[in-house]
Protein backbone atom coordinates (compact mmCIF):
# COMPACT_ATOMS: atom_id res chain seq x y z
CA UNK A 1 0.00 0.00 0.00
CA UNK A 2 0.85 3.58 -0.73
CA UNK A 3 0.86 5.88 1.93
CA UNK A 4 1.49 7.20 5.62
CA UNK A 5 0.56 8.00 8.84
CA UNK A 6 0.37 11.44 10.95
CA UNK A 7 0.56 10.58 14.21
CA UNK A 8 1.71 13.32 17.31
CA UNK A 9 3.27 13.40 19.64
CA UNK A 10 0.07 14.40 21.77
CA UNK A 11 -3.55 15.45 21.07
CA UNK A 12 -4.49 18.42 19.40
CA UNK A 13 -0.83 18.91 17.94
CA UNK A 14 -2.32 19.37 14.81
CA UNK A 15 -2.79 15.97 12.90
CA UNK A 16 -6.02 16.80 11.77
CA UNK A 17 -4.65 19.81 9.35
CA UNK A 18 -1.86 18.20 8.77
CA UNK A 19 -3.32 15.25 7.18
CA UNK A 20 -5.85 17.72 5.28
CA UNK A 21 -2.95 19.68 3.75
CA UNK A 22 -0.86 16.55 2.98
CA UNK A 23 -4.26 15.38 0.84
CA UNK A 24 -5.17 18.30 -1.20
CA UNK A 25 -1.40 19.21 -1.85
CA UNK A 26 -1.45 15.60 -3.46
CA UNK A 27 -4.94 16.30 -4.80
CA UNK A 28 -3.63 19.35 -6.43
CA UNK A 29 -0.55 17.00 -7.93
CA UNK A 30 -3.04 14.39 -9.86
CA UNK A 31 -2.80 11.74 -7.09
CA UNK A 32 -6.37 10.21 -6.13
CA UNK A 33 -5.91 10.64 -2.41
CA UNK A 34 -8.21 9.10 0.60
CA UNK A 35 -8.27 10.42 3.98
CA UNK A 36 -8.22 7.38 6.57
CA UNK A 37 -8.96 7.91 10.63
CA UNK A 38 -8.89 4.26 11.94
CA UNK A 39 -10.98 5.52 15.34
CA UNK A 40 -11.74 8.27 15.91
CA UNK A 41 -13.09 10.05 19.30
CA UNK A 42 -15.25 13.47 18.45
CA UNK A 43 -18.94 14.39 19.50
CA UNK A 44 -18.69 16.72 15.75
CA UNK A 45 -19.71 14.05 13.07
CA UNK A 46 -21.10 14.29 9.49
CA UNK A 47 -23.32 11.95 7.48
CA UNK A 48 -21.66 10.48 4.25
CA UNK A 49 -24.77 10.07 1.20
CA UNK A 50 -25.21 6.17 2.27
CA UNK A 51 -25.78 7.38 5.41
CA UNK A 52 -22.93 6.44 7.44
CA UNK A 53 -21.79 8.90 10.52
CA UNK A 54 -18.13 9.77 10.36
CA UNK A 55 -15.99 12.39 12.36
CA UNK A 56 -16.39 15.83 10.53
CA UNK A 57 -12.37 15.81 10.86
CA UNK A 58 -12.22 12.94 7.81
CA UNK A 59 -15.40 14.56 5.76
CA UNK A 60 -13.07 17.80 5.88
CA UNK A 61 -10.18 15.91 4.78
CA UNK A 62 -12.51 13.76 2.12
CA UNK A 63 -12.80 17.23 0.97
CA UNK A 64 -9.60 18.22 1.10
CA UNK A 65 -8.57 15.12 -1.02
CA UNK A 66 -11.48 16.13 -3.31
CA UNK A 67 -12.96 12.72 -2.96
CA UNK A 68 -16.53 11.76 -1.45
CA UNK A 69 -16.51 11.00 2.30
CA UNK A 70 -17.33 7.21 3.07
CA UNK A 71 -17.31 4.83 6.29
CA UNK A 72 -14.30 3.38 5.03
CA UNK A 73 -12.56 6.70 6.00
CA UNK A 74 -13.62 6.41 9.48
CA UNK A 75 -14.77 2.63 10.55
CA UNK A 76 -14.59 3.45 14.45
CA UNK A 77 -16.18 6.57 15.70
CA UNK A 78 -16.51 6.93 19.48
CA UNK A 79 -18.74 9.56 20.69
CA UNK A 80 -18.60 10.46 24.38
CA UNK A 81 -21.48 10.39 26.68
CA UNK A 82 -20.40 11.10 29.88
CA UNK A 83 -16.60 11.18 31.62
CA UNK A 84 -17.05 7.08 31.62
CA UNK A 85 -18.78 5.71 28.27
CA UNK A 86 -19.24 6.36 24.39
CA UNK A 87 -21.47 5.65 22.29
CA UNK A 88 -19.37 3.25 19.38
CA UNK A 89 -20.59 3.57 15.91
CA UNK A 90 -18.48 0.60 13.52
CA UNK A 91 -19.16 1.34 9.65
CA UNK A 92 -21.39 3.83 10.19
CA UNK A 93 -23.92 3.06 12.68
CA UNK A 94 -23.92 2.67 16.41
CA UNK A 95 -23.55 -0.65 17.69
CA UNK A 96 -23.85 0.27 21.61
CA UNK A 97 -22.90 2.00 24.50
CA UNK A 98 -19.40 1.05 26.26
CA UNK A 99 -17.08 1.63 29.29
CA UNK A 100 -13.91 2.85 28.41
CA UNK A 101 -12.92 -0.22 30.88
CA UNK A 102 -15.30 -2.83 28.45
CA UNK A 103 -13.78 -1.32 25.30
CA UNK A 104 -9.90 -1.43 25.54
CA UNK A 105 -10.84 -4.70 27.77
CA UNK A 106 -11.80 -6.27 24.29
CA UNK A 107 -14.28 -4.75 22.39
CA UNK A 108 -11.51 -2.17 20.45
CA UNK A 109 -8.79 -5.14 19.86
CA UNK A 110 -11.19 -7.09 17.69
CA UNK A 111 -12.50 -4.13 15.66
CA UNK A 112 -8.86 -4.47 14.40
CA UNK A 113 -9.14 -6.20 11.36
CA UNK A 114 -11.93 -3.85 10.34
CA UNK A 115 -9.67 -1.07 10.17
CA UNK A 116 -7.17 -2.94 8.45
CA UNK A 117 -10.18 -4.13 5.58
CA UNK A 118 -11.60 -0.42 5.20
CA UNK A 119 -7.90 1.08 4.54
CA UNK A 120 -6.87 -1.78 2.47
CA UNK A 121 -10.22 -1.33 0.56
CA UNK A 122 -9.28 2.24 0.44
CA UNK A 123 -5.51 1.58 -1.04
CA UNK A 124 -6.94 -0.63 -3.81
CA UNK A 125 -9.25 2.22 -5.10
CA UNK A 126 -6.63 5.40 -4.43
CA UNK A 127 -2.84 6.22 -5.34
CA UNK A 128 -2.35 6.75 -1.99
CA UNK A 129 -4.09 6.63 1.41
CA UNK A 130 -3.20 9.52 4.15
CA UNK A 131 -3.98 8.16 7.25
CA UNK A 132 -4.27 10.14 10.65
CA UNK A 133 -3.02 8.77 14.22
CA UNK A 134 -4.87 9.69 17.33
CA UNK A 135 -3.72 10.82 20.74
CA UNK A 136 -0.17 9.87 20.86
CA UNK A 137 1.50 6.68 19.49
CA UNK A 138 3.61 6.24 22.88
CA UNK A 139 0.13 5.71 25.23
CA UNK A 140 2.27 2.28 26.20
CA UNK A 141 -0.72 1.42 28.21
CA UNK A 142 -2.74 0.96 25.26
CA UNK A 143 -0.40 -0.56 23.08
CA UNK A 144 -2.05 -4.02 22.94
CA UNK A 145 -5.45 -2.87 22.15
CA UNK A 146 -4.12 -0.02 19.48
CA UNK A 147 -6.51 0.21 16.23
CA UNK A 148 -5.48 3.49 14.62
CA UNK A 149 -1.62 4.53 15.56
CA UNK A 150 1.23 1.79 15.38
CA UNK A 151 -0.63 -1.38 14.84
CA UNK A 152 -2.50 -0.01 11.69
CA UNK A 153 0.80 1.69 9.98
CA UNK A 154 2.48 -2.39 11.11
CA UNK A 155 -0.63 -4.23 9.12
CA UNK A 156 -0.46 -1.80 5.99
CA UNK A 157 3.53 -1.40 6.08
CA UNK A 158 3.40 2.35 6.18
CA UNK A 159 6.03 5.24 7.35
CA UNK A 160 5.20 7.03 9.98
CA UNK A 161 5.09 11.09 10.69
CA UNK A 162 5.14 12.66 14.05
CA UNK A 163 3.58 16.29 14.16
CA UNK A 164 5.11 18.11 17.01
CA UNK A 165 3.25 21.41 18.15
CA UNK A 166 6.39 23.67 19.45
CA UNK A 167 3.96 26.42 20.69
CA UNK A 168 3.30 24.38 23.69
CA UNK A 169 7.04 23.83 24.34
CA UNK A 170 9.29 20.60 24.80
CA UNK A 171 9.28 19.94 21.11
CA UNK A 172 12.42 17.94 20.89
CA UNK A 173 11.72 16.05 24.00
CA UNK A 174 8.44 15.13 22.94
CA UNK A 175 9.88 13.92 19.43
CA UNK A 176 12.57 11.68 20.88
CA UNK A 177 10.47 10.66 24.00
CA UNK A 178 7.77 9.54 21.63
CA UNK A 179 10.40 7.43 19.44
CA UNK A 180 12.20 6.15 22.21
CA UNK A 181 9.10 4.73 24.14
CA UNK A 182 7.80 2.75 21.47
CA UNK A 183 9.07 -0.97 20.67
CA UNK A 184 11.81 -1.77 18.29
CA UNK A 185 9.06 -3.16 15.14
CA UNK A 186 7.38 0.21 15.90
CA UNK A 187 10.47 2.45 15.85
CA UNK A 188 11.30 1.31 12.58
CA UNK A 189 8.50 2.77 11.01
CA UNK A 190 8.81 5.73 12.38
CA UNK A 191 10.32 7.83 9.11
CA UNK A 192 11.02 11.16 10.25
CA UNK A 193 9.09 14.34 12.39
CA UNK A 194 7.02 17.68 11.20
CA UNK A 195 7.58 21.24 13.49
CA UNK A 196 3.96 22.99 13.81
CA UNK A 197 3.03 26.35 14.78
CA UNK A 198 6.48 27.69 14.59
CA UNK A 199 7.06 31.34 15.32
CA UNK A 200 10.02 33.32 14.08
CA UNK A 201 13.18 32.72 12.35
CA UNK A 202 12.96 28.69 11.28
CA UNK A 203 17.27 29.22 11.20
CA UNK A 204 17.04 29.84 15.32
CA UNK A 205 15.30 26.47 15.19
CA UNK A 206 17.82 24.61 12.95
CA UNK A 207 20.85 23.69 15.66
CA UNK A 208 17.92 21.82 17.38
CA UNK A 209 17.00 20.44 14.55
CA UNK A 210 20.54 18.74 13.73
CA UNK A 211 21.00 17.68 17.12
CA UNK A 212 17.85 16.01 16.81
CA UNK A 213 18.33 14.27 13.51
CA UNK A 214 22.01 13.26 14.87
CA UNK A 215 20.06 12.04 18.66
CA UNK A 216 17.34 9.75 16.61
CA UNK A 217 18.59 8.81 13.16
CA UNK A 218 15.26 10.60 11.81
CA UNK A 219 15.35 13.72 9.63
CA UNK A 220 12.58 16.45 10.46
CA UNK A 221 10.37 16.82 7.12
CA UNK A 222 9.17 20.39 7.53
CA UNK A 223 8.44 23.71 9.86
CA UNK A 224 4.83 24.90 9.43
CA UNK A 225 4.73 28.46 10.16
CA UNK A 226 1.37 29.21 12.77
CA UNK A 227 -1.17 30.41 10.43
CA UNK A 228 -4.03 32.22 12.49
CA UNK A 229 -7.53 32.22 11.42
CA UNK A 230 -7.69 28.65 9.28
CA UNK A 231 -11.55 28.01 10.36
CA UNK A 232 -10.66 24.33 9.59
CA UNK A 233 -13.38 21.94 11.51
CA UNK A 234 -12.63 20.86 15.15
CA UNK A 235 -12.61 17.07 15.83
CA UNK A 236 -11.89 16.39 20.10
CA UNK A 237 -12.57 19.71 21.80
CA UNK A 238 -13.65 22.92 22.45
CA UNK A 239 -10.28 24.35 23.61
CA UNK A 240 -9.79 27.18 20.63
CA UNK A 241 -13.50 28.05 19.93
CA UNK A 242 -13.92 29.02 23.96
CA UNK A 243 -10.94 31.47 24.23
CA UNK A 244 -13.73 33.81 22.69
CA UNK A 245 -14.80 34.51 18.86
CA UNK A 246 -15.43 31.25 16.74
CA UNK A 247 -12.59 32.83 13.99
CA UNK A 248 -9.18 34.09 14.96
CA UNK A 249 -8.97 35.73 12.01
CA UNK A 250 -10.07 39.41 12.43
CA UNK A 251 -13.78 40.51 11.64
CA UNK A 252 -14.58 42.26 8.55
CA UNK A 253 -16.97 45.26 8.75
CA UNK A 254 -20.29 44.93 8.77
CA UNK A 255 -22.16 45.34 5.34
CA UNK A 256 -24.91 47.58 6.73
CA UNK A 257 -25.32 49.73 9.38
CA UNK A 258 -24.67 47.56 12.83
CA UNK A 259 -23.42 44.11 13.83
CA UNK A 260 -24.81 41.62 14.86
CA UNK A 261 -24.15 39.35 18.48
CA UNK A 262 -24.76 35.82 18.49
CA UNK A 263 -24.21 33.81 21.45
CA UNK A 264 -23.78 30.09 21.38
CA UNK A 265 -25.13 28.18 25.10
CA UNK A 266 -22.15 26.59 25.73
CA UNK A 267 -24.21 23.27 27.43
CA UNK A 268 -22.43 19.92 28.24
CA UNK A 269 -21.15 17.33 25.65
CA UNK A 270 -22.29 19.87 22.94
CA UNK A 271 -22.08 18.01 19.58
CA UNK A 272 -21.36 19.74 15.89
CA UNK A 273 -20.87 23.52 16.89
CA UNK A 274 -19.13 23.32 13.73
CA UNK A 275 -22.80 24.39 12.63
CA UNK A 276 -21.84 28.17 14.00
CA UNK A 277 -18.89 28.34 11.63
CA UNK A 278 -20.78 29.98 8.77
CA UNK A 279 -22.72 32.70 11.12
CA UNK A 280 -18.90 33.82 11.83
CA UNK A 281 -18.14 33.78 8.21
CA UNK A 282 -20.69 36.62 7.99
CA UNK A 283 -18.92 40.20 7.75
CA UNK A 284 -20.36 41.98 10.77
CA UNK A 285 -21.47 38.23 12.72
CA UNK A 286 -19.67 37.95 15.83
CA UNK A 287 -20.19 34.62 17.26
CA UNK A 288 -18.74 33.79 21.17
CA UNK A 289 -19.74 30.68 23.26
CA UNK A 290 -20.84 31.60 26.52
CA UNK A 291 -22.11 30.05 29.81
CA UNK A 292 -23.96 32.27 32.00
CA UNK A 293 -26.59 34.49 31.93
CA UNK A 294 -25.43 37.62 31.93
CA UNK A 295 -23.49 36.99 28.78
CA UNK A 296 -27.18 36.78 26.69
CA UNK A 297 -27.81 40.40 27.61
CA UNK A 298 -26.77 41.93 24.46
CA UNK A 299 -27.28 38.87 22.34
CA UNK A 300 -29.10 39.53 19.14
CA UNK A 301 -29.86 35.58 18.54
CA UNK A 302 -28.79 33.18 21.20
CA UNK A 303 -28.02 29.61 19.66
CA UNK A 304 -28.84 26.31 21.68
CA UNK A 305 -26.36 23.78 19.89
CA UNK A 306 -26.58 20.05 19.39
CA UNK A 307 -25.99 17.65 22.31
CA UNK A 308 -25.21 14.14 22.91
CA UNK A 309 -26.94 14.71 26.60
CA UNK A 310 -30.50 16.10 26.12
CA UNK A 311 -31.48 16.17 29.69
CA UNK A 312 -28.49 16.66 31.45
CA UNK A 313 -27.55 19.89 28.86
CA UNK A 314 -31.65 20.83 30.39
CA UNK A 315 -30.29 20.49 33.87
CA UNK A 316 -27.57 22.31 33.37
CA UNK A 317 -29.00 25.48 31.71
CA UNK A 318 -31.42 25.52 34.57
CA UNK A 319 -28.70 25.33 37.24
CA UNK A 320 -27.11 27.91 35.55
CA UNK A 321 -30.09 30.74 35.29
CA UNK A 322 -29.92 30.60 31.34
CA UNK A 323 -32.85 28.49 31.10
CA UNK A 324 -35.33 31.07 32.66
CA UNK A 325 -33.04 33.86 30.70
CA UNK A 326 -34.07 32.28 27.15
CA UNK A 327 -37.43 32.19 28.51
CA UNK A 328 -37.36 35.62 29.20
CA UNK A 329 -36.19 36.34 25.78
CA UNK A 330 -38.67 34.28 24.13
CA UNK A 331 -41.15 36.23 25.66
CA UNK A 332 -39.88 39.62 24.58
CA UNK A 333 -39.40 38.46 20.83
CA UNK A 334 -35.68 38.09 21.12
CA UNK A 335 -34.52 35.39 18.72
CA UNK A 336 -33.88 31.90 19.73
CA UNK A 337 -32.73 29.24 17.58
CA UNK A 338 -32.48 25.65 18.69
CA UNK A 339 -30.47 23.12 16.27
CA UNK A 340 -30.60 19.47 17.21
CA UNK A 341 -30.33 18.96 20.67
CA UNK A 342 -30.65 22.46 21.20
CA UNK A 343 -34.31 22.19 19.41
CA UNK A 344 -35.09 18.85 21.49
CA UNK A 345 -34.57 21.63 24.48
CA UNK A 346 -36.74 23.81 23.76
CA UNK A 347 -39.96 21.68 23.29
CA UNK A 348 -42.09 20.67 26.09
CA UNK A 349 -40.94 17.69 27.46
CA UNK A 350 -37.95 14.29 26.75
CA UNK A 351 -38.77 11.26 27.06
CA UNK A 352 -35.80 9.72 27.09
CA UNK A 353 -35.12 6.00 28.02
CA UNK A 354 -32.18 5.71 25.70
CA UNK A 355 -29.86 8.16 26.10
CA UNK A 356 -29.91 9.31 29.71
CA UNK A 357 -32.31 7.03 30.75
CA UNK A 358 -34.55 9.52 32.79
CA UNK A 359 -37.93 8.95 31.48
CA UNK A 360 -40.30 11.92 30.76
CA UNK A 361 -38.54 15.43 31.67
CA UNK A 362 -39.95 18.72 30.76
CA UNK A 363 -38.35 20.95 28.39
CA UNK A 364 -37.78 24.90 28.09
CA UNK A 365 -41.64 24.85 26.69
CA UNK A 366 -40.91 27.40 23.68
CA UNK A 367 -41.97 25.61 20.94
CA UNK A 368 -45.09 23.35 20.84
CA UNK A 369 -43.36 20.07 20.48
CA UNK A 370 -42.72 16.54 22.64
CA UNK A 371 -39.28 14.29 21.93
CA UNK A 372 -39.37 10.99 22.44
CA UNK A 373 -35.80 8.93 22.23
CA UNK A 374 -35.56 6.07 19.68
CA UNK A 375 -33.17 3.68 19.83
CA UNK A 376 -32.52 3.74 16.36
CA UNK A 377 -30.39 6.45 15.42
CA UNK A 378 -31.47 8.83 12.64
CA UNK A 379 -29.07 9.33 9.79
CA UNK A 380 -30.23 11.43 7.12
CA UNK A 381 -28.97 13.96 4.41
CA UNK A 382 -32.46 15.92 3.94
CA UNK A 383 -32.61 18.78 1.19
CA UNK A 384 -35.38 21.41 1.05
CA UNK A 385 -36.49 25.01 0.16
CA UNK A 386 -36.93 27.59 3.38
CA UNK A 387 -37.85 31.38 2.75
CA UNK A 388 -37.67 30.83 -1.01
CA UNK A 389 -33.93 29.71 -0.64
CA UNK A 390 -32.47 26.20 -1.30
CA UNK A 391 -31.11 24.69 1.70
CA UNK A 392 -29.70 21.26 2.46
CA UNK A 393 -28.25 19.76 5.92
CA UNK A 394 -27.67 16.59 7.70
CA UNK A 395 -29.29 14.84 10.60
CA UNK A 396 -27.84 12.66 13.47
CA UNK A 397 -29.95 12.12 16.42
CA UNK A 398 -31.90 9.64 18.56
CA UNK A 399 -34.92 12.21 19.50
CA UNK A 400 -37.86 11.70 17.71
CA UNK A 401 -39.74 15.46 17.53
CA UNK A 402 -43.73 15.52 17.39
CA UNK A 403 -44.81 18.80 16.31
CA UNK A 404 -47.78 19.76 17.99
CA UNK A 405 -48.51 23.42 16.42
CA UNK A 406 -46.49 26.40 15.16
CA UNK A 407 -46.59 29.62 13.60
CA UNK A 408 -44.61 28.14 10.58
CA UNK A 409 -42.47 25.39 9.26
CA UNK A 410 -38.96 25.71 9.73
CA UNK A 411 -36.96 22.81 7.77
CA UNK A 412 -37.76 19.70 10.02
CA UNK A 413 -38.99 21.89 13.07
CA UNK A 414 -40.94 24.94 13.72
CA UNK A 415 -40.82 28.81 14.67
CA UNK A 416 -43.24 30.67 17.19
CA UNK A 417 -42.76 34.16 17.50
CA UNK A 418 -38.89 34.68 17.51
CA UNK A 419 -37.53 31.00 18.41
CA UNK A 420 -36.41 28.91 15.70
CA UNK A 421 -35.96 25.12 16.08
CA UNK A 422 -34.30 22.17 13.61
CA UNK A 423 -32.67 19.03 13.84
CA UNK A 424 -31.04 20.15 10.59
CA UNK A 425 -26.90 20.49 11.16
CA UNK A 426 -24.97 22.49 8.59
CA UNK A 427 -28.29 23.62 7.08
CA UNK A 428 -26.56 27.34 7.66
CA UNK A 429 -23.74 26.87 4.69
CA UNK A 430 -26.41 27.16 2.21
CA UNK A 431 -25.65 31.03 1.59
CA UNK A 432 -29.18 32.23 0.25
CA UNK A 433 -31.04 30.55 3.16
CA UNK A 434 -28.18 31.61 6.04
CA UNK A 435 -28.84 35.37 4.68
CA UNK A 436 -32.39 35.56 5.06
CA UNK A 437 -32.39 33.83 8.14
CA UNK A 438 -29.99 36.78 9.08
CA UNK A 439 -32.51 39.34 8.28
CA UNK A 440 -35.22 38.05 9.89
CA UNK A 441 -33.10 37.93 13.00
CA UNK A 442 -31.86 41.24 12.27
CA UNK A 443 -35.51 42.36 12.24
CA UNK A 444 -36.54 40.88 15.65
CA UNK A 445 -33.62 42.28 17.03
CA UNK A 446 -34.06 45.64 15.75
CA UNK A 447 -30.82 46.15 14.44
CA UNK A 448 -29.92 47.49 11.51
CA UNK A 449 -27.95 44.68 9.91
CA UNK A 450 -27.67 43.29 6.51
CA UNK A 451 -25.73 40.26 5.39
CA UNK A 452 -23.54 40.70 2.28
CA UNK A 453 -24.45 39.28 -0.44
CA UNK A 454 -20.92 37.74 -1.88
CA UNK A 455 -20.09 35.71 1.19
CA UNK A 456 -20.27 31.96 0.18
CA UNK A 457 -18.79 29.98 2.74
CA UNK A 458 -18.32 27.18 0.23
CA UNK A 459 -15.62 28.91 -0.96
CA UNK A 460 -14.11 30.10 2.40
CA UNK A 461 -13.39 26.61 3.46
CA UNK A 462 -12.11 25.67 -0.20
CA UNK A 463 -9.70 28.24 0.49
CA UNK A 464 -8.47 27.26 3.95
CA UNK A 465 -7.69 23.84 2.38
CA UNK A 466 -5.65 25.84 -0.51
CA UNK A 467 -3.89 27.38 2.23
CA UNK A 468 -3.21 24.29 4.01
CA UNK A 469 -1.81 22.65 1.15
CA UNK A 470 0.40 25.98 0.65
CA UNK A 471 1.71 25.58 3.83
CA UNK A 472 2.97 21.57 3.24
CA UNK A 473 4.16 22.70 -0.17
CA UNK A 474 6.42 26.17 0.69
CA UNK A 475 7.38 24.45 4.30
CA UNK A 476 7.83 20.69 4.08
CA UNK A 477 10.23 18.66 2.03
CA UNK A 478 7.64 17.24 -0.42
CA UNK A 479 10.03 15.54 -2.20
CA UNK A 480 10.79 13.56 0.70
CA UNK A 481 7.30 12.71 1.73
CA UNK A 482 6.67 11.57 -1.71
CA UNK A 483 9.39 9.17 -1.12
CA UNK A 484 8.04 7.82 1.71
CA UNK A 485 4.36 7.62 0.66
CA UNK A 486 6.37 5.45 -2.91
CA UNK A 487 8.32 3.52 -1.05
CA UNK A 488 7.69 2.87 2.39
CA UNK A 489 9.97 3.76 5.70
CA UNK A 490 13.20 3.60 5.06
CA UNK A 491 15.26 0.24 6.06
CA UNK A 492 18.15 1.57 8.05
CA UNK A 493 16.44 3.69 10.73
CA UNK A 494 17.91 2.98 14.18
CA UNK A 495 16.49 1.82 17.43
CA UNK A 496 16.08 4.36 20.29
CA UNK A 497 16.47 2.89 23.85
CA UNK A 498 14.72 1.85 26.04
CA UNK A 499 12.00 0.91 23.57
CA UNK A 500 8.44 -0.70 25.25
CA UNK A 501 8.57 -4.21 25.50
Amino acid sequence: MKGLLVAGTGSDTGKSVVTAGICRWLARQGVRVAPFKGQNMSLNSFVTREGAEIGRAQAMQAAAARVEPSALMNPVLLKPGGERSSQVIVLGKPVGELSARGYHGGRQAALLDTVVECLEELGRTHDAVICEGAGSPAEINLRRTDIVNMAVAGRAGLPVVVVGDIDRGGVFAAFYGTTALLSAADQRLVAGYLVNKFRGDVSLLQPGLDMLRGLTGRPTLGVLPFAHGLGIDEEDGLRVSLRGAVRESPAEPPHGEEVLRVAVAAVPLMSNFTDVDALAAEPGVLVRFVDRPEELADADLVVLPGTRGTVRALRWLRERGLAEAVARRAAEGRPVLGICGGFQLLGELVDDDVESGAGVVKGLGLLPLRVRFAREKTLARPEGTQYGEPVAGYEIHHGVAELLGGEEPFLDGCRVGAVWGTHWHGSLESDGFRREFLRRVAAAAGRRFEPAPGTRFAALREAQLERLADLVEEHADTDALLRLIEQGPPQDLPFLPPGAP
